[in-house]
Formats: C-alpha cells, sequence, structure tokens
C-alpha cells in the first residue's frame, strides 16, 4: 500500500476497535487459510525439489477441514501446483487458485491479519470480518518485497472486505504525517481476549528494525486501536537461526484464553538454553486482564537442526491451529512423539498431525509461517 493510500484510509475510517473489530484467536472458527505457493528457490537453495510436496502434504490435511486459497505467481506455476495437488490426492473442489505475484510464500508476514466483530449488526450487509493492511518489508533485511506488500489489499479486495491500514502521525517539519506501521502476522500471537505475546528481540530492537523512531507506547496503542489488545506481554528473544530476529511464533502460543505454550531447551549447554528460560521466566509472571496468572505448558524443543553448517529455526511451536485440526512440525526427533503428545493435551478436541519438516526448515520457516487463517 502507497502512503497515499494509507493517508486515505486514516482519514476516511476510524480505528477497527472503535467499531467492535477484534483480531481472533488461530482456533476460532475459520473460513478459509491462505497459502503462497512455493516459488522462490533461493529461499531453498539446492533443496527446492522437495517443497511443493511438503506444501501439498499441508494443503491435502487443511481441505479436509476448511478451504483452501493458494496464491501463485503466474499460470506456469498454477499449473505445476495443480499437478503436485492432485497427485498428492488433495480435495481440489475446496482449493481456490489466485494467480498475483509475489517475491515469497510467506503469507503469515506478507498476508493481512483479519480481525472479526462479534456484535450482531442490524444491517446484515455490515461486514463482519474485516483486514488490516500493514506495510511488510521483508523483515527489515531483504530487497524483494514490493509485490509481497501487495497482498493484503489484494486478498481483501478479493474478499470484497473493508481493509484498515494502521497508521500513525508522525511530525515532520511542523506538519503531521501519516506513517503506515510494519508488522508480521509471525511476531504476534492474540488469545482473542484482549492479550498479545511477542517479543522485544523482533518489535523493540534496532537489528532488523521494522518501525526506526516507533516507541513502544505507540506500538501498544497501534495494537490497542487496530488489533483491540490491551495487554501485551514482551517476551525477551527468540531461538537461534530465526531469520525474522525473533518471530514469536517459534517459541510461545496461546492455546487457550487462559493457557500459553512455550517451548523450553532442555540442554543447559545449548544456545537457546538461557533466552528460552528467561522468556519462560517472563511468563510466570504475567497475569491477563484480571491480574489472574497463565497457565503454563512447556514444549521442549527438538535436537538442533543443522543444514550446510547453519543452525535453523526448528520449533515445534510453529504449529498451525485450523478448524478440529493441528498441523505440528516434526523433524524425525525423538521428541516429535513427545511434542505432539504435549499439543494434544492442551487441545484435546482437535486432530493433531504431524508434517514432516526437515527440508522446509531449510527455507528458516516452517507451518505457521506458511499460512494465515482468514475467520469465519
Amino acid at each position: 500500500m502507497t502512503a497515499k493510500a494509507a493517508a486515505q484510509l486514516y482519514t476516511a475510517q476510524s480505528a477497527p476497535r472503535a467499531l467492535g473489530y477484534r483480531m481472533p484467536a488461530e482456533w476460532e472458527r475459520h473460513a478459509a487459510t491462505w497459502i503462497g505457493w512455493p516459488q522462490n528457490r533461493s529461499d531453498w537453495p539446492g533443496k527446492f525439489g522437495p517443497i511443493p510436496w511438503v506444501y501439498a502434504e499441508i494443503v491435502r490435511h487443511l481441505a479436509r477441514v476448511e478451504d483452501v486459497n493458494i496464491i501463485l505467481r503466474d499460470a506456469a506455476v498454477k499449473a505445476q501446483a495443480r499437478n503436485v495437488l492432485r497427485r498428492a490426492q488433495v480435495d481440489l473442489k475446496r482449493v481456490k487458485f489466485h494467480t498475483w505475484p509475489t517475491n515469497r510464500g510467506w503469507t503469515r508476514d506478507s498476508g493481512p491479519i483479519f480481525l472479526v466483530r462479534d456484535a450482531v449488526v442490524r444491517n446484515a450487509k455490515e461486514n463482519r470480518v474485516a483486514a488490516t493492511n500493514w506495510r511488510f518489508n521483508a523483515w527489515a533485511k531483504y530487497s524483494n518485497w514490493k509485490y509481497d506488500n501487495q497482498l493484503p489489499d489484494r486478498i481483501a479486495s478479493k474478499l470484497k472486505l473493508p481493509q484498515f491500514a494502521p497508521t500513525i502521525l508522525r511530525k515532520s517539519r511542523g506538519n503531521a504525517k501519516p506513517y503506515h506501521v510494519v508488522l508480521e502476522g509471525g511476531s504476534i500471537d492474540v488469545n482473542g481476549r484482549g492479550l498479545m505475546l511477542t517479543t522485544e528481540e523482533c518489535l523493540l530492537s534496532k537489528v532488523q528494525q521494522r518501525n526506526p523512531g516507533v516507541s513502544q507506547k505507540e506500538l501498544e496503542q497501534i495494537f490497542a486501536d487496530y488489533l483491540a489488545v490491551e495487554k501485551v506481554i514482551w517476551l525477551d528473544r527468540g531461538i537461534v537461526g530465526d531469520d525474522t530476529h525473533g518471530h514469536v511464533d517459534d517459541i510461545a502460543r496461546f492455546v487457550a484464553p487462559d493457557t500459553v505454550l512455550t517451548v523450553v531447551e532442555p540442554s543447559r549447554g545449548d544456545a537457546n538454553y538461557a533466552p528460552l528460560q528467561e522468556n519462560l521466566r517472563r511468563l510466570h509472571a504475567a497475569t491477563d486482564l484480571q491480574g489472574r496468572k497463565l497457565q503454563i505448558v512447556e514444549l521442549p524443543m527438538p535436537r538442533p537442526v543443522a543444514f550446510q553448517g547453519q543452525r535453523l529455526p526448528a520449533s515445534y511451536a510453529n504449529f498451525y491451529i485450523a478448524n478440529e485440526l493441528v498441523l505440528v512440525p516434526t523433524f524425525n526427533d525423538p521428541g516429535d512423539r513427545t511434542a505432539l503428545n504435549i499439543i494434544a493435551g492442551v487441545l484435546p478436541k482437535h486432530e493433531i498431525v504431524g508434517i514432516h519438516c526437515g527440508d522446509f526448515i531449510w527455507g528458516l520457516g516452517a507451518i505457521h509461517c506458511a499460512t494465515q487463517q482468514q475467520p469465519a
């Protein structure tokens, strides 16, 4: 979205919270999941071959429980994807294809963050679902992001949803100008009841700095106005190998309004041990909006996963909650079974399915990074 468009949205619409919108929890009912089909081979250098088949397995399971919208770069990629999905026995009746130019396929970060409005509206034509259109700049690290930055507008327009550009006014030479705020979906997690998890490393650090000059207080106000977040729980750091510099969806996730599943590293000699213990300490100290302690459930990390000398961000926390289904990354690790059982214990009404991500994680992301839920 251009600065001009952001300014128009800022001046033309009230903030979503004032209109009754909120960001729902991931386990609330979905209408569909959005996925960007893999096409950028540089994300999996030398290992791209199996990646479309991992996506096909993800789509095969999702299509059993909800619609799946797949974004493809062009007609040639669409034909290849359709062939792979058909061979993988995917129910194509529940799959919709959208041919739009993209840079990468990580829709968790480049796609819109959807909102819902719970109150019954007098006019049935009023939208219960809306989209927030945050600015995307490829994690403040890569130069190729302009196509991906267009995805929220494309998706909201396709669905005919109202969209809100999270914007703050910044003074420049005596004038107040709108600034379109950068945020990725993988950097936050909410319980749908006013609580948010995020990390200082991602949103407050000067490394890969998303919003230079924007303060913690300003960010919290933006989250309140646009996502109806009343309290932010700030964790410390993400895991080693995380290309995004601290995304929370690799370390801690809400699985119920009062329950957080958080990863811990059992080996004291591992580089992840100390930062994950600090995150655990902060979670145990955190409270909900009524001042009550949260329930904290520990999830072990898999053994270190590396390729070509590089430590990769393998984590069981990068799962995706769909309708009656949870897709969990697995790594041919003894801890896979333990992780699946723990997740089954906190989400007992869901079917828990492991998706092997040993090759997929070479792209520095896993299942949650590749998906974005559209609420019902």
